[in-house]
């Protein structure tokens, strides 16, 4: 058992607020435990300057990522004007898997743009996101759809994420701070609901780590996102959602 009463492969208990935001094309309020993140979508009828003049007709998606300064037990000063380099990658990692569920040519010369906004900070922040976000963006084109605005559904599948981290041999899922801080390897896994992953991204905290260990981690992934999955459909169609 951990600190907190969870078992190894246990998350940490998970809610979605669908529609959280009046004013955004989609909008969802995702906890994870004590991790809570406002994830929005809004549609653009544009796209950036380097696809406008490129030979290349299909749509995009951008995210960007931040944390309220009251989010972590000490303030976190603001970033203005320039980005930290943990941001930047966070924002990019969000990006990169909510494109690739989606078929980018049945939304040309349009983007979509997601933002996930920390307002408090226990762990997991990028997971929540990423797994929050398409949630928004699920909601965001359903209500373009319905609009007329969007004529085809461009989603090919559902995307979620987790962290799964090594301590002392044992594989735990869904890190909350302190455990990642102190794991001596930790892992971001990104699956899509088929088991296809999209990113794996980690780092050995303390020691090297095997082809074994990794393939446990991801079947440890694939294994407690089932349930992710199911939340995500719920809240999708707009409905409270917790588990």
């Amino acid at each position: 058992m951990r600190k907190d009463g969870r078992s190894a492969a246990q998350l940490r208990p998970i809610r979605m607020i669908p529609g959280y935001s009046s004013f955004s094309d989609g909008s969802v309020l995702i906890e994870t435990g004590e991790t809570r993140v406002l994830c929005t979508v809004n549609f653009e009828n544009s796209v950036p300057p380097w696809l406008r003049y490129s030979r290349a007709n299909h749509g995009w998606l951008t995210a960007e990522y931040s944390m309220l300064p009251g989010a972590t037990q000490e303030r976190t000063k603001r970033e203005r004007g320039h980005l930290g380099g943990r941001t930047q990658e966070i924002q990019r990692l969000i990006g990169r898997a909510l494109r690739g569920i989606l078929d980018l040519n049945k939304f040309p010369d349009a983007t979509f743009v997601v933002d996930c906004d920390v307002l408090q900070a226990d762990g997991g922040t990028r997971t929540a996101s990423i797994t929050g976000g398409f949630v928004a963006l699920n909601l965001a084109i359903n209500k373009l759809l319905r609009e007329g605005r969007l004529k085809h559904n461009p989603i090919r599948e559902a995307v979620a994420a987790v962290s799964v981290g090594i301590k002392d041999g044992a594989v735990l899922v869904d890190l909350n701070y302190g455990e990642d801080s102190t794991v001596d390897l930790d892992m971001n896994i990104v699956m899509t609901q088929s088991g296809k992953l999209l990113e794996i991204q980690g780092t050995a905290e303390k020691s090297s780590f095997t082809k074994e260990q990794v393939l446990e981690i991801v079947t440890a992934a694939e294994d407690s996102l089932k349930g992710t999955f199911d939340l995500q459909k719920t809240a999708a169609d707009g409905q409270e959602v917790e588990g």
